[in-house]
C-alpha cells in the first residue's frame, strides 16, 4: 500500500535501521517501504535532516550513513525533472530545492568523513542540472571556504568542486559548454592560484609534521584535478599569463622528497607524494599533447624532471600509476615532430629503451605472484583489449611513439637488444625465460604500427614478424609441457592473437589444435588467453574485410576437441567463471551454426547446467552474459532453419528457466524472457501459443513483475511475441485488457515509455480492429492525457510515429472519429500543433521514416475534408511538405533497420543498462511489410487523389512550389522515378 503521510524523522530512522537488518526479509520490507516513501512531497528534505543529526552512538552513525546514502540516491533520480527516463516518482518542490541548495554545502563541511563524502556527491549531482544559472551561489560559497583554518573543510569543498568540474572534461565544446566554464574561471582561477601557493608555504613550514602535511598534500592534489578540468577544453588566459607560478610549483613538486610521507614497508599502496606526482604530470601531459605554445619553453626542463622522477621509483605497484603517467608524457613528447631534437641523439634513445622500456616491460615478482594467485588480474593489465594501463602497454606505446620519429635507429637499438635477451634466454632456458618474454614484448612494441579491437592493420616493414614468429613464437606453442614456461607461452599466445590479420588462413588451421591443447593448461592466463585468441581467431576478415577468414566448415573438424577443452574450464568447480571461455563457446557456436544441430543436445545440457552454478550467486555479469548468447546462438542456427526444433528446445529450456525464475535471480529473469520470446517467434505461424506458453502468459502480465526496470524491455518483447503468434487466443481468452493495463502503466513513466509504444505498436498491428474498436478512445485518450501533461521530444515522437502507423493501417476517417469523440477538432489540432512541427524539428529514420510516409500519406491523399477549407489545405501542404522532405533526405534511410555489424562482427557484451541478447535480436517490427516502396505507394496515391481534386491539389502543390522550391523540384523527381 502506497504511503500518503510524510514519514518523521523517527519513522525513517527506524526503517533506515531495518534497511541495514541481517535479516533478508526485514531488509526487503525497510526497502520497500522506502520505495514508497520516497514518492511523498517532503522526503528528501527530513532524509537531510538526519543525515544533520549529529550522534556520537555508532548504531545511529550508520543509520546516519546509510541516510547520507539514501539522500544522494533521491538526488540522482529525483531532482532532474526534465529527465528522459523521468524521476522514479521523485517529487522536490521549489521551496524544498531551495533548503536543500542552502544547507547542504556547510553540512558536508560539519560531516564526519564518509557523510561528508555523499554530501559532496550530492552536491556535484545537483550542480550538474543547477549549476551556474540556478546555483549562482554555490562556487561563491565554496571559495569563501578557502580561507577556513579547517583543512577538513577545505578538502571538503576542494573534492566537491573537483566532482562539479569533471563535466568540462571529455565533451565536445559548445556554447553554454564554455559559458559555465568563463563563470567558474572568473570566480575561481585566482582564489585557485592563491590557495595553491598557500598550501605550498605551508608544506615547506610543516615539512617535519606529517599530521599537517597528510591533508594539505591531498588538498594539492583536488587543485591539481581542478586545474586538469578548467584546461582541458583550451588554455585560458589567466593560466597562460600566471603559467610560470603554476610550474615552478609543479616542479617543485616533482623534485619533492620526505620520508615521513613514505613508507619503505607498503608495496601496494600510492603515497600522497606519488599521488600528488601523477596529478602534475597529467596536467604537463595534459598542455603537452596539446601543444600549448606558451608551455613549449618549459617543456625541455620537465622532460628531464619525469624521466629522473621515472628513473627513481620502486617497481612495487604501488608506483605502478605514476610509472604509467610518466611514459605517457614521455610518449606524448618524443612522437611529436616539434620536440624531435630533444631526443635525435641516438644515445639518449638507447638510454630510454635501456632504462624505461625494458625495465618495464620486465616480469616483476609481483607479476608472477598475480599470475599465479591472481590470474584476473593479471589478465585485466595485460589482457590486448583491456582497458586497464600498465607499465608493459605504456612501455610498447612509447616505442611506438619513438617509432614514429625515429623508426629505423629504434628498430634497430631493439632489434639488437631482443638478439641479446634471446641468446640470454637461450642459455639457460629453465631459469632465463623472462628474458624471452621480454623480448617478444620489445618486439611487440616496435612491429605494430596501427592497430583496432579488430587487430594489427600496419606492421613496421623493418621487422620480419613472421619470421619471429616461426622461430621464437612457435616452439613456445608447440611445447605441450604446460608446466614449462607457462608466463613465456601466455606471451607467445597473445603474440599469435596480436598478428591475427597478417596470418593466412592455413596459419589459423595450423595454430587451431596448438590452442586448443592450452586450453587443458592449469594456468588460468594460459587457458584464458588461448579461448581469447580463437574467439578473435573466428571474427578475423579476410583481405576483402567482409567474409570470415577462419570459420563456418573451417572450424568443423575442431568441434568436438574444442567443445571438450573449453567446457572442461566450465565445469571445473575450482576455478571462478571465464568469461573469455565463455565467449569463445558463443563464438564457436555462431561460427560453427550450420553444422552444430548433433551437438545441441550435449551443448545445451552443459550450458543450463552452468547456469544452474551461476544462478546460486551471479557474480561475473560478463561471463552470464555469453552464458545466455550462446544459448541464444543455439536457438537461433537451429530453430531459424527447422521451425520443427523449437519444441525440442523449450523441452530442455523450460525446466532450468523455470527454476531461474522461481528462484529470482534478477539478473538472469531478462535472459530468460528474450530467449523465450526468441522460441515464441520461431514457432510456426500455425502452433498457436501451446499449452505452456499458455500458462505462462496471466502471471507475465501481474503489475508485480513489472517493477523491476530491467524486466521491461525483454518483457516487453516476450508480450510482442504472444501477439504475433496468438492475437486470436488472447483476444478470446480476455487477456487483451490485461495487455493494455500492462501499457497504461508503462505509459506513465518516461523511464518505460518506449516499451509501452513498443507494445501498442504490436496490439494495432496484430489485434483485429472489432476487438480494438471498443478500447480505442481509452487508448487514445491516456496517450493525449500524457501529451499535455510530460510532452518531452522523445515522447511527441514516439505518439506521432504511432499516430502514423495506426492511421496507415486503418485509415484518417477512422482517427479523426476516434479523436473528434474526446474533442471535435483534435486532429486538426494534433496534426497543427504537434505532429507536422515534430517531422520538421525532429525528422523520422529508419523504420520510422517509412511510417511516417504510409501514415501521411492516408492523411494526405484519403482525407478530402481537409481540402474544404484553407486552414484543412494548409495543413495538406504541410504534410505533402513534410512527406517529401523524409523522401528525398539522405539521412531518411527509409525502412532500413539500425546499421548493426552481422553476429560474428559485433562486439557483444554485457551492457547494465539493458540486458539485450545480440544473437536473440530480431529486426524492427514492420507494421507495412507489404509495403516494399513507399515512393511509389506515395505517388500512386497522389495520383489517385488528382484524379477527384486535381485543381485544388494543382494549385496546392503550386503554392508549396513558392514557398519551398527546392523540396517541391524532389517531388517531381519523386514522380518521374516511379513513372508518373
Amino acid at each position: 500500500m502506497a504511503l500518503q503521510n510524510q514519514l518523521t524523522v523517527e519513522q525513517l530512522q527506524t526503517i533506515l535501521s531495518q534497511t541495514l537488518s541481517p535479516d533478508a526479509d526485514t531488509r526487503k520490507a525497510a526497502e520497500g517501504h522506502l520505495a514508497q516513501a520516497q514518492k511523498v512531497d517532503g522526503h528528501p528534505l527530513i532524509t537531510l535532516r538526519l543525515v544533520a543529526t549529529n550522534t556520537s552512538d555508532p548504531h545511529s552513525n550508520a543509520i546516519r550513513q546509510a541516510a547520507a546514502v539514501h539522500f544522494k540516491n533521491l538526488i540522482k533520480k529525483g531532482w532532474d525533472e526534465h529527465h528522459e527516463d523521468g524521476t522514479d516518482g521523485i517529487t522536490i518542490s521549489p521551496n524544498d530545492r531551495n533548503l536543500i541548495k542552502n544547507h547542504l554545502v556547510d553540512l558536508m563541511c560539519t560531516a564526519p568523513p564518509q557523510i561528508q563524502k555523499q554530501c559532496s556527491e550530492a552536491i556535484a549531482l545537483i550542480a550538474q542540472v543547477d549549476y551556474p544559472q540556478q546555483w549562482d551561489n554555490l562556487l561563491p560559497e565554496l571559495v569563501q571556504k578557502f580561507h577556513s583554518p579547517d583543512m577538513t573543510v577545505v578538502n571538503g569543498v576542494l573534492a566537491t568542486a573537483n566532482s562539479i568540474l569533471k563535466r568540462f572534461r571529455y565533451v565536445n565544446r559548445s556554447d553554454e559548454l564554455y559559458a559555465d566554464i568563463i563563470y567558474t574561471l572568473e570566480r575561481l582561477q585566482a582564489p585557485l592560484l592563491t590557495l595553491f601557493k598557500t598550501v605550498g608555504q605551508a608544506v615547506d613550514a610543516y615539512k617535519d609534521d606529517v599530521q599537517q602535511l597528510r591533508p594539505r598534500f591531498e588538498a594539492l592534489r583536488y587543485m591539481c584535478r581542478i586545474f586538469f578540468s578548467l584546461n582541458w577544453q583550451e588554455l585560458p588566459a589567466f593560466f597562460e599569463d600566471h603559467m610560470g607560478d603554476f610550474m615552478m610549483e609543479f616542479s617543485k613538486y616533482l623534485k619533492y622528497k620526505n620520508p615521513l610521507l613514505e613508507d619503505e614497508q607498503e608495496e601496494t599502496e600510492p603515497s600522497l607524494v606519488d599521488k600528488l606526482q601523477t596529478a602534475v604530470v597529467e596536467n604537463l601531459f595534459l598542455y603537452g599533447d596539446k601543444d600549448e605554445e606558451p608551455f613549449i619553453p618549459f617543456l625541455p626542463d620537465f622532460v628531464s624532471t619525469v624521466w629522473n622522477l621515472l628513473m627513481g621509483l620502486s617497481g612495487y605497484p604501488k608506483h605502478d600509476t605514476l610509472a604509467t603517467t610518466c611514459i605517457k608524457f614521455l610518449s606524448s613528447s618524443v612522437g611529436k615532430p616539434m620536440h624531435r631534437n630533444l631526443f635525435m641523439d641516438e644515445q639518449t634513445l638507447k638510454q630510454i629503451i635501456a632504462k624505461i622500456v625494458i625495465p618495464n616491460l620486465m616480469i616483476r615478482e609481483v607479476d608472477e605472484e598475480k599470475f599465479e594467485d591472481d590470474p584476473q588480474e593479471f589478465i585485466m593489465g595485460d589482457m590486448e583489449d583491456s582497458d586497464t594501463e600498465s607499465r608493459r602497454k605504456r612501455s610498447q606505446g612509447l616505442l611506438r611513439a619513438m617509432c614514429k620519429q625515429f623508426e629505423a635507429e629504434t628498430t634497430a637499438i631493439c632489434m639488437e637488444q631482443i638478439s641479446t635477451m634471446l641468446n640470454e634466454f637461450q642459455s639457460n632456458p629453465a631459469e632465463k625465460w623472462a628474458a624471452k618474454d621480454a623480448a617478444i614484448h620489445l618486439l611487440l612494441g616496435i612491429s605494430v604500427k596501427a592497430e583496432s579491437n579488430h587487430g594489427v592493420s600496419q606492421v613496421n616493414d623493418k621487422v620480419n614478424v613472421m619470421e619471429f614468429f616461426t622461430a621464437h613464437i612457435l616452439t613456445e606453442l608447440q611445447e605441450s609441457n604446460h608446466a614449462s614456461r607457462p608466463m613465456v607461452k601466455a606471451t607467445a599466445i597473445k603474440f599469435a592473437s596480436t598478428f591475427r590479420n597478417q596470418f593466412s588462413k592455413e596459419h589459423l588451421a595450423a595454430l587451431m589444435p596448438l590452442l586448443i591443447n592450452h586450453l587443458g593448461s592449469p594456468s588460468v592466463v594460459v587457458h584464458t588467453y588461448s579461448a581469447a585468441a580463437i574467439e578473435k581467431f573466428l571474427v578475423c576478415k579476410d583481405s576483402t574485410g567482409k567474409k570470415a577468414k577462419f570459420g563456418g566448415q573451417d572450424i568443423v573438424p575442431f568441434l568436438e576437441p574444442l567443445f571438450t577443452g573449453l567446457f572442461s574450464i566450465v565445469d571445473n568447480s575450482d576455478l571462478n567463471e571465464n568469461e573469455y571461455v565463455m565467449k569463445c563457446i558463443m563464438r564457436s557456436l555462431s561460427s560453427a551454426r550450420d553444422d552444430i544441430i548433433q551437438v545441441v543436445q550435449i551443448v545445451l545440457e552443459k550450458l543450463t547446467a552452468a547456469i544452474f552454478v551461476v544462478a546460486k550467486n551471479p557474480r561475473n555479469p560478463q561471463y552470464n552474459h555469453y552464458l545466455f548468447e550462446s544459448i541464444a546462438v543455439l536457438v537461433k542456427a537451429v530453430c531459424s532453419k527447422h521451425p520443427e526444433h523449437v519444441a525440442t528446445f523449450e523441452g530442455l529450456l523450460f525446466p532450468p528457466f523455470q527454476q531461474v525464475l522461481q528462484m529470482d535471480v534478477a539478473e538472469f529473469s531478462p535472459y530468460v524472457f528474450q530467449i523465450l520470446a526468441q522460441l515464441l517467434e520461431y514457432r510456426a505461424d500455425n502452433a498457436g501459443l501451446g499449452e505452456a506458453y499458455g500458462m505462462l502468459l496471466p502471471p507475465l502480465l501481474s503489475p508485480v513483475l513489472w517493477e523491476r526496470r530491467g524486466n521491461i524491455p525483454a518483457l516487453t518483447r516476450l508480450l510482442q511475441a504472444y501477439l504475433m503468434k496468438g492475437a486470436a487466443e488472447i483476444v478470446s481468452k480476455g487477456q487483451l485488457n490485461g495487455m493494455l493495463g500492462v501499457f497504461q502503466k508503462l505509459i506513465s513513466s518516461k523511464a518505460s515509455e518506449i516499451s509501452a509504444f513498443d507494445l501498442l505498436g504490436t496490439v494495432t498491428q496484430c489485434i483485429a480492429i472489432e476487438s480494438l474498436d471498443p478500447l480505442l478512445r481509452n487508448i487514445f485518450q491516456i496517450l493525449l492525457m500524457r501529451l499535455q501533461q510530460g510532452k518531452t521530444p522523445r515522447y511527441v515522437r514516439l505518439v506521432t510515429d504511432y499516430f502514423a502507423q495506426f492511421i496507415g493501417q486503418y485509415g484518417s476517417e477512422k482517427i479523426s472519429t476516434v479523436l473528434n469523440s474526446i474533442q471535435p477538432g483534435l486532429l486538426t489540432m494534433v496534426l497543427s500543433q504537434v505532429w507536422l512541427p515534430r517531422l520538421s524539428s525532429d525528422p523520422p529514420v529508419r523504420m520510422a521514416a517509412k511510417i511516417q510516409i504510409v501514415g501521411l500519406s492516408k492523411i494526405i491523399f484519403d482525407t478530402p475534408s481537409f481540402l474544404s477549407d484553407t486552414n484543412g489545405q494548409q495543413i495538406w501542404t504541410q504534410a505533402l511538405l513534410a512527406a517529401v522532405k523524409i523522401l528525398t533526405s539522405e539521412e531518411s534511410y527509409l525502412g532500413s533497420a539500425a546499421d548493426k555489424a552481422g553476429d560474428q562482427d559485433a562486439e557483444i557484451g554485457y551492457d547494465p543498462t539493458m540486458s539485450r541478447l545480440a544473437f536473440a535480436s530480431r529486426p524492427p517490427l514492420d507494421p507495412f511489410s507489404d509495403v516494399s516502396n513507399v515512393a511509389q505507394t506515395f505517388a500512386v496515391a497522389l495520383n489517385r487523389a488528382r484524379s477527384t481534386n486535381d485543381a485544388v491539389i494543382q494549385t496546392l502543390i503550386q503554392q508549396g512550389q513558392s514557398m519551398d522550391p527546392k523540396s517541391f523540384a524532389a517531388l517531381d523527381s519523386i514522380l518521374s522515378k516511379v513513372g508518373m
